[in-house]
């Protein structure tokens, strides 16, 4: 089944899969910890008869800063605040959990764009988690071209004030809201094009549509950038002729921008 013909319960992606697979790695590593005790101690006794002991309570510390920091994410979650490390934890499930989960749940046999959904959330409730207000001229909107009707004449990418406003595609929409709120707005054709226009354009809080795999890339690479991710609708299948519900962009902008209009 495609995307485009699961309903909108797929535009609702819940981060506990991405924090239930998580969790089933860390059990996995504390069974793997256990295992690495007890198979060498028989071994290590003989070295030294403390040794055992020694090597146990090393892994039970790594076993502690994997439950604790789990359990510090589970909790930021919850209660929707800042504790503690939590851009921190962002960094590390970023940079480090998202391709083991992605691999784990490949072996699984897991959907990749269900869990790319779920850590997009679980990304987003971490950026929400910081209750963060920048100013409107600070904000950036970046959208992928496949918002855009496939067989306009006009062509936005690099300039959305080309758009005619015509409102045959959520372009208009959205660039209507952008210019309501003070806050630049771009068209990325790919990763590499988002990443310079993010570059030129120095923003410090990114509001970014697109499908499950670039908005994951995206938000790994614009770290340590807080991105709230947008997931596109594709009614005609990817990367053509793609939506947005508007609803969705404008709670995040008044969540974390600070305009002086609306």
């Amino acid at each position: 089944m495609t995307p485009a013909s699961d309903g909108d319960a797929l535009y609702r992606p819940r981060k506990r899969l991405f924090i239930g697979v998580l969790s089933g790695a860390c059990a996995a590593v504390l069974l793997l910890a256990v295992l690495l005790w007890w198979v060498p101690s028989v071994g290590l006794a003989n070295i030294h008869p403390l040794l055992p002991i020694v090597f146990g309570t090393l892994l039970a510390l790594v076993a502690l800063v994997l439950v604790g920091g789990l359990g510090l994410l589970i909790l930021t979650l919850l209660t929707g605040r800042d504790l503690f490390f939590s851009d921190r934890l962002r960094g590390i499930v970023i940079k480090y959990l998202f391709p083991g989960i992605i691999a784990l749940g490949r072996r699984c046999g897991l959907d990749r764009d269900t869990l790319q959904q779920s850590f997009i959330a679980l990304n987003n409730q971490l950026v929400r988690a910081r209750h963060l207000r920048v100013p409107a001229e600070k904000t950036l909107i970046l959208l992928p071209h496949c918002i855009q009707l496939f067989d306009c004449e006009i062509k936005i990418t690099g300039d959305v004030n080309k758009c005619s406003r015509c409102g045959q595609c959520d372009i208009s929409s959205l660039a209507g809201l952008a210019e309501r709120y003070g806050i630049p707005i771009a068209v990325a054709t790919g990763g590499t094009l988002a990443r310079k226009i993010i570059v030129e354009r120095r923003p410090r809080f990114i509001l970014a549509v697109a499908c499950e795999r670039d908005l994951s890339s995206g938000i790994r690479d614009a770290y340590p950038l807080p991105v709230i991710g947008v997931l596109n609708r594709r009614p005609h299948g990817p990367c053509f002729n793609t939506e947005i519900v508007l609803d969705e962009v404008e709670q995040a902008l008044r969540e974390h921008v600070v305009s002086g209009t609306p």
